[in-house]
């Protein structure tokens, strides 16, 4: 319960800024496309080093997790915040490649922060766009992650696999190896579903 109390708090907090903030409808310098709502002063809406999407893990193990990100994926740890008795790691922010992936520890009390595991499985896939899917693949298996989908030279042009990795996590290791339009792509599908 204690962990709970916590969280609310630490949640509570971050509300509690975003509600104190000044209303402004003005662009944001980086990225001119959003019209930046409710923004405090000349901060961006989007923090630096992330893009308009960033996956955010839960996992049971955080700690073995960011190892197992590190080994399987060239993760970087830029930081981690614990918990006041440092059982857990509330939030840590990775780098992979150019984008950056957040992670934390599950909440056993709570039912909103749950792994895959808990769950009985996940519906949501990571995709990770490499130069060499073939040795990120071999990567990530060595480092502990289970083959769910050999690679293979997809009909949408792609060299393209899938690996769960040890906390529940699916990942889809990519290297694009062919400019299709959607047309192209509709014609491989009929064709690759014919001889299924």
């Amino acid at each position: 319960m204690a962990r709970i109390q916590l969280l609310k708090a630490f949640v509570g907090k971050a509300v509690g800024r975003l509600a104190f903030a000044k209303t402004d409808r003005s662009k944001s310098t980086r990225h001119p496309q959003i019209t930046v709502v409710n923004r405090m002063s000349d901060v961006e809406p989007i923090p630096d080093g992330f893009h308009t999407l960033a996956p955010h893990l839960v996992v049971h193990d955080a700690a073995a997790a960011i190892e197992f990100y590190r080994r399987a994926f060239g993760a970087l740890e830029l930081f981690r915040i614990a918990s006041p008795d440092g059982k857990l790691i509330l939030y840590s922010e990775l780098q992979v490649g150019e984008s950056r992936l957040m992670l934390c520890d599950e909440v056993p009390d709570s039912d909103r922060w749950r792994p895959p595991k808990s769950l009985g499985g996940t519906s949501v896939t990571i995709h990770f766009w490499t130069d060499d899917c073939d040795a990120a693949f071999r990567r990530a298996v060595d480092a502990g992650a289970e083959v769910s989908m050999p690679l293979m030279d997809a009909f949408w042009g792609d060299r393209y696999g899938k690996v769960t990795d040890p906390f529940g996590h699916e990942w889809a290791i990519a290297t694009h190896t062919k400019d299709l339009t959607p047309m192209e792509i509709t014609d491989a599908v009929a064709d690759a579903f014919s001889k299924s």
